[in-house]
């Protein structure tokens, strides 16, 4: 039987690249951007027989997504798996009192994004849930970002941290631990090839093309892994920096290259 999906950011990177791995499974899509165009043009792309509703919405907008939920579950019923993947990343300076509204602009769409993403349909899939048998999937895509904090990077840091911990909250609070409740999954990318990594003036170590990161997630989130790290290499990376000594990492990378700021103008994952 083929799932239903709802993908938020499903106009670039990441999200049209699980897209793709769903449509292949003959999944039915609600696919979510803030530019409908974009993501109607991309549904053109997939195979035929896909069934793929696309709704304009800004994840930063609860009613928005209210009503772009709302909608999917008219259409296509409640999802079995929804996806919190919208998310941008902007280098921060603390320096400048412009980049206040950057971290602000950061942290409410990649935080209160998630959250805004999946309140519409907490409550339907719970009320589908059965002894043994979850009502439904809630992915968080997180990043090695949120491990540690980085330099220059303080705003995207603390954006994916926050979602690490919200996702965790949530697979307690709604994990099917001997009653009814949801599968919740985090899937933390390391360097993945998308838009928002094009530009990056650094070395991106053990960079994976998205559409192979897309595949293992998609086998991740069947699996119902709690958490992972995309590709396994940054996962041994995010242990290792996990687990060093405050005074090691600081030293580590005091140094290291910083995203460049790019005032007004985020990069979308």
């Amino acid at each position: 039987m083929s799932q239903t999906v709802f993908i938020t950011g499903a106009s670039s990177g990441i999200g049209q690249a699980l897209a793709r791995q769903y449509a292949a499974q003959g999944a039915t899509l609600g696919l979510v951007a803030r530019r409908v165009d974009v993501i109607n043009d991309f549904a053109q792309t997939l195979a035929a027989g896909i069934r793929v509703h696309c709704y304009a919405a800004d994840v930063c907008s609860a009613e928005s997504m209210r009503t772009a939920a709302e909608a999917f579950i008219a259409a296509a019923g409640v999802p079995d798996v929804v996806i919190a993947n919208a998310g941008i990343s902007e280098g921060t300076d603390l320096r400048e009192p412009g980049d206040l509204a950057a971290f602000a602009r950061v942290m409410d769409t990649n935080w209160m994004g998630t959250l805004n993403t999946f309140q519409p349909f907490v409550e339907p899939m719970l009320a589908r849930a059965k002894p043994g048998q979850p009502g439904g999937t809630l992915v968080g895509i997180a990043s090695v970002a949120g491990v540690r904090g980085l330099p220059g990077a303080a705003a995207y840091s603390a954006s994916k941290s926050a979602v690490i911990k919200l996702m965790e909250s949530l697979r307690v609070e709604f994990g099917p631990n001997g009653r009814p409740g949801l599968r919740v999954v985090t899937i933390a990318p390391g360097y993945i090839r998308t838009p928002m990594t094009a530009h990056n003036p650094y070395p991106m170590p053990f960079l994976m093309p998205v559409d192979v990161f897309a595949q293992k997630a998609v086998e991740a989130i069947h699996r119902g892994v709690r958490f992972t790290v995309l590709p396994w290499q940054m996962g041994i990376v995010a242990k290792l920096l996990h687990v060093l000594p405050r005074w090691l990492y600081d030293l580590a990378f005091a140094r290291a290259p910083r995203k460049p700021r790019k005032p007004g103008k985020p990069e979308n994952s």
